[in-house]
């Protein structure tokens, strides 16, 4: 099943995807350009935890003329850089270089704590589609990319679906692409990725706790480039769904 959280008409809604159309928690039955589409995400009663990975496709590291981590690169982001599915995201004035990385983003469950492999998947609530912008302009070292780079408001569109487990058999093996003003300019595949799903999710709660609600950002394949407002950016994810993002000034 496809979820999603919603403004409409004057309150915030659980939805889920009906037809084309989206079926509200109350009954109601609306269309998708009738409603504003927040991060597909249930509220929780903790600071939601969100860990993204750097280089974490091969290709990419090589074509930023990195060597490939041989442990996961993270760093914790704040939830208050989250935006919805057709939202915008702000281009500071000045800056040279600022790209788009499509990810797949895995939302946890339950409780995760010194999990095994083989039971990742039993800890994951679905899966969604996140475009972690980056601003080249602010970075230091991409083994340690900064607050400016990685944290911004705006910075990070999630959705527009939270697709449930069940859903996908396999998420190692999912398409990705991005568009900017309809041409394609990046595809990959979640096979390449250098740790994947189950990996992340037992070295992550081998020294953490994973709490329901907390999101894993897995990293990009190669193929980012600079964005400017005005553009159109469609991060894409087979099976998942496509998320549209507008770039403005600010």
């Amino acid at each position: 099943m496809k979820h999603a959280r919603v403004a409409y008409d004057g309150t915030i809604h659980d939805a889920t995807e009906s037809r084309g159309r989206l079926l509200l928690a109350d009954g109601r039955l609306v269309d998708v350009d009738a409603v504003t589409w927040l991060p597909p995400l249930a509220p929780v009663p903790w600071p939601r935890t969100i860990l993204a990975l750097g280089l974490n496709y091969a290709d990419h590291a090589k074509e930023l003329a990195f060597k490939a981590p041989e442990e996961p690169l993270v760093f914790i982001k704040g939830e208050g850089s989250l935006i919805g599915h057709r939202a915008h995201t702000v281009r500071p004035a000045g800056v040279d270089y600022m790209h788009y990385e499509c990810e797949l983003a895995v939302v946890i469950g339950k409780t995760a704590k010194k999990v095994k492999r083989d039971d990742a998947y039993d800890f994951v609530a679905g899966y969604t589609v996140a475009n972690d912008y980056a601003i080249r302009d602010y970075l230091e070292n991409w083994y340690r990319p900064n607050l400016r780079v990685k944290n911004r408001d705006t910075g990070t569109p999630l959705g527009p679906w939270r697709v449930d487990t069940a859903d996908v058999p396999n998420p190692m093996n999912l398409a990705l692409q991005t568009t900017v003003n309809g041409k394609l300019t990046q595809a990959g595949h979640t096979r390449d990725m250098i740790f994947d799903v189950p990996y992340l999710i037992e070295y992550f709660s081998s020294f953490m706790t994973l709490n329901p609600g907390d999101l894993i950002l897995t990293g990009t394949p190669d193929g980012v480039v600079d964005c400017q407002p005005g553009d159109v950016v469609v991060t894409e994810i087979e099976g998942i769904g496509a998320l549209v993002n507008t770039i403005r000034t600010p």
